[in-house]
């Protein structure tokens, strides 16, 4: 499980983006979003890079926290 800050996440639109690209990298993945801290927490068989690079399709910058 990791934990990632993602500055621009703003709205349902943008959590829907990265939840869409994470699923499509790993079905199996569970995301957790939390809007008010701009964070997202994912549990997948993906390492960080595999993460960050489907948050990076989604439009999104990220950083691990």
């Amino acid at each position: 499980m990791a934990k990632y800050s993602v500055p621009k996440m703003s709205c349902g639109h943008c959590t829907a983006s990265i939840e869409d690209k994470v699923l499509d990298a790993d079905e199996g993945a569970e995301i957790q979003f939390d809007l008010e801290t701009r964070t997202v927490v994912i549990e997948s068989v993906l390492d960080e890079a595999g993460e960050l690079a489907a948050i990076k399709e989604a439009g999104f910058e990220a950083s691990a926290v």
